[in-house]
């Protein structure tokens, strides 16, 4: 029988992920590692320049998700974290480098890097994929939670990071892949819509154990 120990959500930016990992690590009395926002000394310049600092931004995200992951290893709980490692390479690096930000022999530096780090790591053992293709929802998501830089986010930013989530998620092992379409019901505004994900959770749970 397999044991389940790592349990990432996965999503846009705006798209519910850190709330509703909240909610699942209350509901099933899980350890939570949330994505390091307010702390990330680079989040505001990025938003501001994206072309100057992306590079220092995702490789601060990628630090920080392996020392997440290093901590994920050691816990004796279940673990929920919000958002992975390869979302950080496989959707924002390469969004910001096909897009002309992020400069080749920055993306190259960064790559290495990261195949570097998948060599001392394992796989979640389960994917929780938020879909949203309601972007004007997004924003009005992004807007109610008042973060000064993301004032500054552009729509076609959004537009893209949803199709480069749909093509990974589309490549990654569906078995470990649970997918939750946000872009018509609110968990937030439905208990029941809640309850059903919880289920959703539960039922994919017991069918990779």
């Amino acid at each position: 029988m397999k044991e389940i120990k790592h349990i990432v959500i996965s999503g846009n930016i705006g798209v519910g992920k850190t709330t509703l990992s909240k909610k699942i690590s209350k509901k099933f009395d899980w350890e939570l590692q949330l994505e390091e926002v307010n702390d990330n000394p680079y989040l505001d310049d990025f938003y501001k320049s994206m072309r100057d600092w992306s590079f220092h931004l995702q490789i601060f995200f990628l630090n920080s998700r392996f020392n997440q992951i290093q901590k994920i290893s050691e816990s004796k709980k279940i673990v929920i974290q919000d958002r992975s490692i390869y979302e950080d390479y496989e959707v924002f690096t390469k969004t910001l480098y096909d897009s002309g930000v992020l400069k080749r022999r920055e993306f190259d530096n960064y790559k290495r890097l990261y195949n570097t780090i998948l060599k001392y790591i394992s796989e979640p053992d389960l994917l929780i994929y938020l879909r949203n293709t309601d972007i004007d929802k997004i924003i009005s998501n992004i807007e109610k939670r008042s973060r000064n830089f993301e004032k500054a986010i552009d729509k076609k930013y959004l537009q893209k990071l949803n199709l480069y989530y749909e093509n990974w998620i589309k490549n990654h092992p569906q078995d470990k892949v649970l997918t939750i379409d946000l872009s018509v019901n609110d968990f937030m505004e439905d208990p029941e819509f809640l309850k059903k994900i919880y289920s959703m959770i539960e039922k994919k749970i017991n069918e990779l154990t």
